[in-house]
């Protein structure tokens, strides 16, 4: 079957998703923690007054945090024990998260006073919305090629 079309096993059966639906899916669902995680670490570091250093450390940890935890809570829920959804969290998001959290903190950084701009102001918040959206855009290739192998997410999307 080719994974790029929405195939019918049978007259009446569910349509599969397409690959590249799948891929969306699966960079919206990493971004969904990401955003989190770096919002919630740039926010933090910001009003504590830390150096870009020790901002981007916490946002980069909180990402992941939640990205994994995101990942890790339905499987839980159906039963999974906690080892074996983090071994699939870290399956399913390693290669995302650090391709989106490397594209956004990049872009924080180039973009002239983003990371010393106030909490309230357009700059911070405007920045980061447009890093995260790019690294979004970044993940979506990888995110493709790992669930066309049978990895990333498609490797928890096996257990729903």
């Amino acid at each position: 079957m080719n994974h790029t079309h929405m195939m019918h096993a049978q007259h009446g059966a569910q349509p599969r998703q397409s690959l590249n639906a799948l891929a969306w899916s699966a960079t919206l669902h990493c971004l969904t923690g990401c955003a989190i995680g770096e919002v919630l670490g740039m926010v933090i570091g910001t009003a504590l007054g830390w150096g870009n250093l020790a901002t981007i450390a916490l946002a980069v940890v909180l990402a992941f945090l939640f990205g994994y935890a995101l990942t890790m809570r339905p499987l839980l829920v159906s039963g999974m024990r906690l080892r074996a959804a983090a071994k699939l969290a870290l399956a399913a998001d390693s290669a995302s998260i650090t391709v989106m959290e490397i594209v956004d903190n990049a872009i924080m950084l180039v973009i002239p006073g983003a990371m010393d701009a106030p909490l309230d102001s357009l700059l911070f918040w405007g920045s980061l919305a447009f890093a995260l959206a790019v690294a979004a855009v970044a993940a979506f290739p990888i995110n493709r090629w790992l669930i066309a192998r049978g990895k990333g997410h498609a490797v928890v999307h096996a257990h729903h």
